[in-house]
């Protein structure tokens, strides 16, 4: 678990663990120089068999790859600081890998708001059942809603082994990248209906926040870097069609900022033959968009907010 000022949140996605079914359990909890009482929270969890250890900031990255460094189990969850697992998570995931290296488990999740975990909804998405891994992926791409968070998972240590830990070059939506990397590797995405994830959102200043140069470039690099990782596997139609729409996705986002990030994202949707996917937005964006075109929608839509 790498934390980094998440003081205010730390204490109940570390009892969401200690509360699993499952008795095997290690946690790392690796405070990556937080400013705010972090540390002083997750040392109150030696007591209770919590390795904590704490680093000068290098990044989520690094903290996930530290923690993992220091793990010694067979199978590895990396996990936010702010999150929640349901109590029966581990073991359901654990029942369903029963000793299987070659695949990994994934889960259900709702998202949260206002700290109130008892509002979060799950709503099934396509890929919610056991599937090929690449296949995953394209329907996670396809239409741009299918979430990677890192909790979903539980990965074993040697498919880590063959995959590689986190791009530490990486910050902003770095598990794309990197669970592309290790979907590409596995054989099976084994399904979990008992697992749920209770994803925090709208947390000011968090990580997914960021909308510097520096953070948006991660974000394109991520996405080039794991579609690549799944064109590598296989390029029929449906998985350029993925790659492409999941690009041109982040092309909308962008628009009319960072131009040399957009043609890196262009040059990929072309590659990959263009894309199908409409461009996303409130009300009057969808409004207008019709009569005067995304574009100058999208521009609008910027300089009032909304």
């Amino acid at each position: 678990m790498p934390c980094y000022n998440a003081g205010k949140y730390v204490a109940e996605a570390i009892d969401s663990v200690l509360a699993q079914t499952y008795p095997n359990l290690e946690i790392i909890v690796v405070n990556d120089g937080s400013k705010d009482n972090s540390a002083e929270v997750t040392e109150g969890y030696r007591s209770k068999g919590v390795k904590v250890i704490h680093q000068e900031n290098r990044g989520q990255c690094a903290a996930a790859n530290r923690a993992y460094a220091e793990a010694r189990g067979e199978y590895i969850k990396f996990f936010d600081a702010d999150d929640i697992l349901s109590p029966g998570f581990v073991e359901a995931q654990m029942r369903r890998l029963n000793g299987r290296t070659d695949a990994v488990a994934s889960a259900r999740w709702g998202r949260f708001y206002n700290d109130d975990v008892l509002s979060a909804q799950t709503t099934p998405e396509a890929n919610w059942k056991d599937m090929e891994p690449t296949d995953w992926l394209v329907e996670s791409y396809i239409d741009c809603r299918g979430v990677m968070q890192c909790a979903l998972w539980m990965l074993p240590r040697m498919l880590l082994e063959k995959t590689g830990v986190w791009d530490e070059r990486l910050s902003l939506i770095n598990d794309f990248e990197f669970f592309s990397r290790v979907l590409c590797h596995a054989s099976e995405v084994l399904f979990c209906e008992d697992a749920i994830l209770y994803y925090r959102s709208g947390i000011s200043g968090s990580l997914s926040a960021q909308m510097s140069h520096k953070a948006r470039e991660s974000e394109c690099d991520s996405l080039l870097m794991g579609t690549s990782h799944l064109l590598a596997k296989r390029s029929d139609p449906r998985a350029r069609l993925a790659c492409a729409n999941v690009c041109q996705h982040l092309i909308f986002d962008l628009y009319p900022q960072y131009p040399d990030l957009r043609a890196k994202l262009a040059a990929r949707v072309a590659e990959c033959g263009g894309a199908e996917i409409k461009p996303s937005g409130g009300r009057y964006f969808q409004m207008l968009r019709p009569f005067i075109g995304w574009k100058l929608a999208r521009r609008l839509q910027r300089a009032c907010g909304r």
